[in-house]
């Protein structure tokens, strides 16, 4: 067999630590327009063009940016765990607590920007309403498989920010002509062999760790400080921070959820309440829809 020599250079960068992360991954620029040429991801578990996982934000505070979700591997999910026993508990303060802890799914992609083609192929993260558009453009039969690589579309992303709205939007426009990926075979094969593997930068963490960090997040220590690993997201000042306060038929609610969380804790420690947890959450939901930075 001969020697792929271009993975062998991929490989190389990677350990001289030449392609980092931020490198690796494409992010859209509020109020700009980008053309990117969409490639299909090989070795999709279920044939699509995107790779599907779900993940838990925030937990931890703003630097755990997230958590693989261990169920969706079949194994124990303590998130999960706490997610569906603040559901039960019934009450419109625990379920509104329950549906930010709920595991969130994300889509990958392979893309060429274009103008930046020298970079490569990078991987752009988005959510539902995208991989909705993306999907539904490839149904229609007016445009089809925008993704194919000899006679696809590129597409254009534009993505802006409306006044009250907490995370931007993000539009998806075919263009017209049907294209080639690149008019170069040889550039064509050599973007093919070097696709990253988005699941490189899963993080994959035990049951066990996820119940310390669940801990750390919810007992943080009695000089304000949270466990060795991260520090709480502060609450946002002002109308943000204060909006649950000073009502006491809300408090007595999250009185009721504080004790279902408390069954879910190690005994003897004294918590955060649910009212600050949900700040918290309110904070790191609020800035960008809860992704990270390199993945929206």
């Amino acid at each position: 067999m001969a020697i792929n020599f271009e993975a062998i250079r991929q490989k190389l960068a990677n350990i001289s630590g030449q392609n980092k992360k931020r490198n690796v991954f494409w992010r859209p620029e509020v109020g700009k327009e980008t053309i990117i040429r969409i490639i299909p991801l090989p070795n999709t578990t279920d044939g699509a063009p995107f790779l599907e996982r779900s993940y838990y934000y925030n937990i931890g505070g703003p630097e755990a940016k997230r958590i693989l979700a261990p169920s969706q591997f079949g194994k124990r999910d303590p998130i999960k765990e706490l997610a569906n026993k603040l559901w039960e508990e019934n009450s419109p303060t625990s379920r509104e607590l329950a549906k930010k802890l709920f595991a969130r799914v994300q889509f990958t992609a392979a893309v060429i920007v274009r103008g930046e083609e020298d970079k490569g192929i990078r991987l752009w993260s988005f959510g539902k309403t995208v991989c909705q558009a993306l999907y539904g453009l490839m149904l229609d039969e007016d445009y089809g498989d925008i993704t194919d690589i000899k006679s696809g579309r590129d597409i254009k992303v534009t993505v802006t920010q409306q006044g009250g709205k907490h995370s931007p939007d993000t539009t998806i426009t075919p263009k017209p002509n049907q294209t080639s990926l690149n008019k170069d075979p040889e550039q064509v094969k050599k973007w093919l062999e070097a696709i990253p593997d988005p699941t490189e930068f899963d993080y994959h963490l035990s049951p066990e760790d996820i119940e310390k960090r669940i801990d750390a997040w919810l007992n943080p220590k009695e000089d304000g400080e949270a466990g060795d690993e991260e520090k709480p997201a502060e609450a946002p000042a002002g109308d943000e921070g204060t909006r649950r306060e000073g009502t006491s038929s809300k408090n007595t609610k999250r009185d009721d959820v504080d004790d279902a969380i408390e069954e879910l804790k190690p005994k003897g420690r004294k918590g955060k309440s649910v009212t600050q947890t949900m700040d918290e959450l309110d904070a790191a939901f609020a800035s960008d829809g809860g992704l990270p930075e390199d993945e929206v």
